[in-house]
């Protein structure tokens, strides 16, 4: 039988991810299935202690213990490298796929593919983070040429508090970043409830919006050679031609 096995890394206070990757691969079961694989994240903040949990080593270690069931590829399901810096995320795919010969993404990069391949320099933010959070995530894109026109963030530093928070509060925060007509709009948590609310959302408010979840499955998908438009119904980001295999 031949399968396609994806593997998330998965911060360990995170309820949101496991089951909205899930749903978004149920049409593609059982020829594609998500597997998961924890590792300590407890808080997001600038104190060395939370900045610690999104050590190297501690991923890598996950890593091999997903690849004990031979994934075809490995992703880091999370948004550390937003405020960390990109290059932290490209220095762990790298280890991932050094140690395990798999390929290897994260919901960062693959969001920051997404822009790219869409030619989005103008981009709206949605996130639960706090204040010095959001800070340095509006800089690192900047930094990359990306414009963050509106952004709302919760200043909350979770982690297991972001899954609590309803999707009419976070479709409220989109509605308020979509007046600045942003040309995309990304919901930056992978422990926010986004995947479900962005069909209707793209619908009513006409701007893709690219949901951290979401991406991380359409990246891995691509990595996977499984064509993401094979998703449906779970808005733009599986069906934009510029966006497939």
């Amino acid at each position: 039988m031949e399968r396609t096995l994806l593997g998330m890394l998965t911060p360990s206070s995170n309820t949101v991810l496991e089951p909205f990757t899930a749903a978004l691969l149920r049409d593609l079961f059982p020829d594609v299935t998500a597997h998961f694989q924890r590792f300590t994240v407890r808080e997001i903040s600038m104190r060395d202690e939370a900045l610690s949990q999104f050590d190297p080593s501690a991923l890598l270690e996950a890593a091999g213990l997903l690849n004990d069931a031979h994934m075809d590829v490995i992703a880091w399901s999370g948004t550390s490298a937003s405020w960390l810096g990109f290059e932290s995320d490209r220095r762990l795919c790298a280890a991932i796929t050094e140690a395990t010969g798999v390929p290897a993404t994260t919901s960062v990069l693959a969001l920051n593919e997404a822009l790219a391949r869409t030619g989005v320099t103008r981009l709206g933010l949605v996130t639960p983070y706090l204040d010095d959070i959001q800070s340095a995530i509006v800089a690192n894109y900047a930094a990359e040429g990306v414009e963050m026109i509106a952004e709302r963030h919760l200043n909350d530093r979770g982690n297991f508090s972001f899954s609590e928070y309803d999707e009419t509060t976070l479709a409220g925060l989109v509605r308020e970043v979509a007046r600045a007509e942003p040309e995309a709009i990304a919901i930056l948590c992978t422990n926010l409830r986004g995947a479900g609310i962005v069909p209707a959302l793209e619908q009513e408010i006409g701007i893709p919006i690219y949901d951290s979840v979401s991406v991380t499955v359409w990246k891995s998908l691509v990595l996977a050679g499984v064509d993401p438009a094979r998703i449906s119904c779970w808005g733009q980001l599986f069906q934009d031609p510029r966006l497939g295999v």
